[in-house]
């Protein structure tokens, strides 16, 4: 499957995603708050909100949000979850900009899936000036139950072509890469923020967690299958349950300007 397509798989199941998805570290909200100079209501523009995870906070805090959801189906459970909260049920790159501008356009975990050619320019057209993009990147990296991870390789190799043959990075691997905002033109330099965290799962809890990623949801019934049931007979010899490490990173900037209106 394209990006196009795998996309499209997450709302397949919009209620186990909106029950194994985890949620994001409270600091990255007080970095956003800062970086915007705490703005008393500032008005956000979420990419992708998926059925509200990152969208929940910002709702607590008062802040007013206006999402863009491809999915219906995770439309429908954000709405449940947050009334408050208007979701536009469509793609980001065909929509068109309101007129109002945004203090924050924020996109969760989802901003790689919009097309490349037009996530950038169009989230700075939807920006007043100095207002701030905020992409915000999830990663598994080494820690956690580190021996699992390694002897988890070789049943993606054995069912899928997706294996990493030394399980997860450490997180300082992970480059802190600001060329998609650089090479726009339309933002000052970009900033970094990080937090690694770890979470415990059950057998049961993380068949499911596999069960909203796209990848596997992706895999022919007979291979899911038996991926399933090599990852559950490791977890199982390792005591039931088993620790993830991850890294949560916001990559953000400030707007420099907006376009000059067509003649």
């Amino acid at each position: 499957m394209g990006r196009q397509e795998l996309r499209k798989t997450f709302g397949e199941d919009a209620e186990l995603y909106d029950r194994v998805r985890p949620t994001y570290p409270p600091g990255l909200y007080d970095e956003l708050a800062a970086l915007l100079g705490y703005p008393i209501r500032p008005r956000v523009l979420e990419i992708g909100c998926g059925t509200g995870q990152a969208t929940a906070p910002m709702i607590q805090r008062g802040w007013s949000v206006k999402a863009v959801e491809l999915s219906p189906e995770l439309s429908r459970v954000a709405r449940n979850n947050l009334p408050e909260l208007e979701v536009i049920t469509t793609d980001f790159e065909s929509w068109p900009l309101p007129a109002e501008k945004f203090d924050l356009v924020l996109s969760a975990t989802a901003f790689h899936w919009i097309d490349p050619q037009i996530r950038v320019p169009k989230s700075a057209d939807a920006l007043r000036p100095g207002g701030v993009l905020a992409v915000v990147s999830t990663e598994h990296v080494a820690g956690g139950s580190e021996q699992f991870w390694v002897d988890v390789q070789a049943c993606y190799r054995r069912f899928t072509s997706d294996a990493d043959e030394d399980g997860p990075r450490p997180a300082d691997d992970h480059p802190k890469d600001s060329a998609e905002f650089d090479a726009s033109g339309r933002f000052g330099p970009v900033e970094f923020r990080r937090y690694e965290w770890e979470q415990t799962y059950t057998t049961a809890e993380y068949l499911d967690l596999l069960s909203s990623y796209s990848g596997h949801r992706a895999l022919t019934q007979q291979a899911r299958d038996g991926l399933y049931g090599c990852v559950s007979a490791l977890i199982e010899s390792a005591g039931g349950s088993i620790t993830k490490r991850y890294l949560t990173q916001l990559a953000a900037a400030n707007s420099l300007y907006q376009p000059l209106a067509s003649s």
